[in-house]
């Protein structure tokens, strides 16, 4: 049977590209991914009030494709747009809440915290991604050349970075930082350092000034590292400002540990998504007493994917 052709459209965002690229993947379609651009003033404009019409972003060259898979704000008039214009029927599916008419899209794929209902909606456990558990094994051992030849676990710190509710200072980095080193005293563990797309230079090597060489920090954005870590930790320590990679963490069913960092604004529906992940029994909060706990493995995004599939298919 031919395979389905997908088209991706994201603002190019990190947690976006995850979110679209993992439901693709899901759902075994060929895909391409195309950067959204809007055109002058609708930049400024919400979608609800933007026409749907093509002067409002520019054009995206393909004219070939069964379903199209965006997420956040400036995807939503494309997707709108090219299922409309469309000559045969397409699926769109949107993640995150697209504040317009639900019905515009066949599904809408939205986390439990953004608390919005509809017969098309499809709620998640936090953010779907584009992880899988295969791909965490098979990199189990790229960190070979990088951590320390000892006895020590390893524990992982995974850093997101700065947004408008939360600010990577010295101040609050050097907070997560004493507690985690109090830890290490304590239950004397290797810690390995693995930064995002979204954190500070200046973070990272504050990071490596504050452990010293007796950890592992890794300087750069690096895939391998990242899901090597996920593979080989003890426990994973994820900083509050990422959804997305305390949702990824969740796929290895390891105790994974929230450092948080004082918001700078009402941080409400980040807060509702770490309520539920607790209430789930998948994290905790850092500088609580350290237990072992085990969940089932998260893996939101095959069980999304096998619901369209049904729809699709029916």
């Amino acid at each position: 049977m031919t395979k389905l052709k997908g088209i991706l459209l994201t603002e190019g965002m990190h947690g976006m590209i995850s979110q679209v690229e993992g439901l693709a993947k899901a759902l075994d379609i060929d895909f391409t991914h195309h950067k959204v651009e809007l055109n002058h003033l609708w930049k400024l404009i919400p979608p609800n009030l933007s026409p749907v019409s093509q002067t409002v972003f520019k054009k995206i060259d393909h004219d070939d494709f069964d379903v199209i898979i965006s997420c956040g704000r400036k995807s939503v008039i494309p997707s709108i747009y090219l299922k409309k214009t469309s000559n045969k029927k397409v699926f769109n599916i949107h993640i995150q809440d697209p504040k317009v008419d639900l019905t515009h899209f066949d599904f809408i794929v939205a986390p439990e915290h953004d608390a919005i209902e509809g017969s098309n909606v499809i709620t998640t456990k936090g953010a779907i991604h584009y992880l899988t558990e295969n791909e965490i094994s098979e990199n189990k051992d790229y960190l070979n050349s990088f951590i320390k030849k000892d006895e020590r676990k390893i524990w992982t710190l995974i850093m997101g970075g700065p947004t408008k509710y939360y600010d990577y200072s010295t101040k609050n980095m050097k907070h997560i930082f004493t507690a985690l080193y109090k830890l290490l005293k304590k239950h004397d563990f290797q810690l390995v350092v693995i930064p995002s797309m979204r954190t500070p230079l200046n973070t990272i090597h504050y990071a490596k000034e504050f452990f010293g060489e007796n950890h592992t920090i890794i300087m750069d954005v690096d895939k391998k590292a990242y899901l090597s870590a996920l593979a080989i930790s003890e426990n994973i320590i994820v900083t509050c400002d990422s959804s997305s990679m305390i949702s990824e963490a969740a796929l290895t069913g390891k105790p994974i540990y929230i450092a948080s960092i004082l918001p700078k604004k009402n941080d409400k529906r980040f807060r509702r998504f770490r309520n539920l992940f607790r209430e789930l029994n998948i994290t905790r909060n850092l500088g609580e007493e350290v237990e072992n706990w085990s969940y089932p493995k998260l893996d939101e995004t095959n069980r999304v994917a096998n619901i369209i599939k049904q729809k699709i298919n029916s």
